[in-house]
């Protein structure tokens, strides 16, 4: 592969210094993981944002979660039809390989991803809608938060707002559209989860289904 190159020296630098302490005081819980796999309870899917971080959130150690990232934490539904389907395929290992037993979908304010799905279903961003936009295409899955969220205001900002919430409400519904995600859930050995992080305030809320609505951790 004569187009990559090595590592920037910030980044060896950095990996050198967790490696000389971190790994080092905990060599024996790395082991351990090596020897014996991963047994996370719990999947998170999580925006890619690099404000957002999961483990750092949760204060979770090093095989603790099952993380899968990608543009607004969105899950699409269920489609068997030999596609690529790197999200599909993530759930699937988690919940019927490593049997995880809490399955977390983590949205967060001010996501680029929302707010393009915003300018492109209002018209505003059309080269969104074209074919060869591959993110796009991913922010189709989440048209049907963006009728329900210029539903709730005629109001942009807070469109956008209940957007971001949706992007998590959205994924939960499509989780239920995979056989094995509904059978364990109707079987009570797996429960769905919905978390909104601000990342202004670093305050998180959780969809309460009682209330069906967010409300704070």
């Amino acid at each position: 592969m004569h187009f990559a190159k090595p590592l920037p020296s910030s980044l060896v630098k950095r990996y050198q210094g967790w490696h000389a302490t971190t790994y080092t005081e905990n060599k024996a819980w790395y082991m351990k993981l090596a020897d014996e796999g991963q047994h996370p309870r719990a999947m998170i899917i999580s925006c890619c944002d690099s404000r957002v971080n999961a483990t750092s959130l949760f204060g979770a150690d090093t095989g603790e979660f099952f993380i899968h990232r990608n543009i607004a934490n969105l899950v699409p539904p269920y489609e068997p039809d030999r596609d690529y389907h790197g999200t599909s395929a993530t759930i699937e290992f988690a919940v019927n390989t490593l049997r995880v037993v809490n399955l977390v979908v983590m949205g967060h304010t001010q996501c680029g991803g929302v707010a393009g799905c915003h300018a492109m279903c209002s018209g505003q961003a059309p080269e969104m809608e074209e074919d060869t936009s591959f993110v796009g295409r991913w922010m189709d899955i989440l048209r049907p938060g963006y009728e329900r969220a210029v539903a709730v205001s005629s109001d942009e900002a807070a469109q956008i707002k209940e957007l971001e919430r949706q992007s998590v409400m959205v994924s939960l519904e499509n989780l239920m559209t995979f056989p094995f995600v509904r059978e364990r859930v109707e079987a009570e050995d797996l429960a769905l989860h919905g978390v909104s992080v601000d990342i202004k305030t670093g305050r998180m809320s959780q969809f309460d289904p009682v209330q069906n609505q967010f409300i704070d951790v």
